[in-house]
């Protein structure tokens, strides 16, 4: 992966959904913040031997395409702030999650089976660390998990092939490192 690369598609892709631009059959509505301090699903604790990095409360958007008359995933695109409200991290395609401080980034694929379903929200999930960048923030990481999931869920019904949809979401992400 290359640095600026990275950045550049992420900056691109939150400067798109800034722009509210969707096409589609549905009208996303707003979400309320989520809650950083909500309890954790068993389905989606982290592993013993691990401590927290760090914790981040997201807003951004979930964008789906319509393939086959029903929406698929396409890709996030967050902001994550730190505990000043000051925007730290971009969230991306891969996942991949971006330090804007010190370049690091962490992309992480879902453990198998590691889901907690939320009404009328995203799941929230368990994610493991595929690659790492650097020594920043991500450079150890080895878990992510989205959790405190408010919104970001797919337009139910049928849609025009080719079209897309950002719905809004927020969550809380979650950053662990091997504690030895």
């Amino acid at each position: 992966m290359k640095k600026v690369g990275l950045f550049v598609g992420a900056a691109a892709l939150l400067g798109l959904a800034a722009c509210g631009t969707t096409q589609g059959t549905a009208t996303p509505t707003p979400v309320a913040q989520a809650s950083p301090d909500a309890p954790v699903a068993a389905a989606v604790q982290v592993p013993a031997g691990q401590k927290l990095v760090g914790k981040y409360q997201a807003t951004g958007v979930q964008t789906y395409s319509c393939t086959a008359n029903a929406w698929k995933g396409l890709e996030p695109a967050a902001t994550l702030v730190d505990k000043d409200g000051k925007p730290i991290i971009l969230h991306s395609r891969g996942p991949v999650w971006v330090s804007t401080v010190d370049g690091s980034a962490v992309e992480a694929t879902p453990v198998d089976g590691a889901k907690n379903d939320v009404k009328g929200a995203v799941p929230e999930l368990l994610l493991k660390t595929k690659t790492v960048r650097g020594d920043g923030l991500f450079g150890k990481v080895s878990y992510v998990q989205r959790l405190a999931t408010e919104g970001g869920v797919a337009p139910s019904g049928g849609c025009t092939a080719g079209a897309q949809i950002s719905v809004p979401y927020k969550a809380v992400y979650t950053f662990f490192a091997p504690a030895s």
